[in-house]
């Protein structure tokens, strides 16, 4: 199936190299709605993503004799798409310092963990039945710092492999582990009141 799919793009990028009637258009077609929908995750803004989107389509008709096929078509692209949504991110909060230890889990002098007596753990699966509960969720994964809520929707979200969300954000796989690790730690911590079955604030 992985080998169909890179067949059909590699035909892809031969056909819109040629200027073929309607291969850009299926490029669009193919690949549209998944970089449409990482621009919302990034952005949380539809108009900003909607226009990001366009600007990825147009940097990569520019520069498609530049690509290799050394990574997949759709890799490619998704790199363009985030790359264009932390530009829009940045020109908004220019040198913004994301720091996330504020969200970690605390420890005592012993290394003990500290937190709230547990009442009620909650199941994922108990969790996701819930749209509020899904709402609450998001909500939290939007109060991580950029480059770690970033790394945790591509890796855990949208189902990447360390490798490719490496890729992705020019970044090391050794970097992409351990901000995930973190994001991890920090938003569980953050979901800890709704586990316990409290009232989030």
């Amino acid at each position: 199936m992985v080998q169909d799919r890179e067949s059909d793009d590699s035909r892809l990028v031969d056909a819109i190299r040629r200027r073929e009637p309607g291969s850009f258009e299926h490029l669009v077609r193919r690949y549209g709605a998944r970089l449409l929908a990482t621009g919302r995750r990034i952005l949380r803004d539809t108009q900003l993503a909607e226009d990001c989107l366009q600007e990825t389509f147009i940097k990569a008709f520019d520069k498609l004799d530049m690509f290799e096929g050394r990574s997949g078509l759709g890799t490619w692209l998704h790199s363009i798409m985030v790359n264009q949504a932390l530009m829009k991110l940045r020109k908004d909060k220019p040198g913004r310092l994301e720091q996330i230890d504020d969200l970690m889990p605390q420890f005592d002098s012993d290394t003990c963990r500290i937190e709230a007596p547990w009442s009620y753990l909650a199941t994922p699966d108990e969790l996701l039945e819930q749209q509020q509960s899904r709402q609450l969720v998001q909500s939290q994964i939007e109060q991580l710092p950029e480059n770690y809520r970033i790394v945790l929707q591509l890796r855990d979200i949208e189902e990447h492999d360390t490798a490719t969300v490496a890729e992705i954000l020019g970044i090391t796989q050794g970097a992409v582990k351990v901000r995930l690790h973190r994001a991890r730690a920090a938003l569980k911590a953050l979901l800890e009141p709704l586990l316990r079955g409290e009232e989030m604030p």
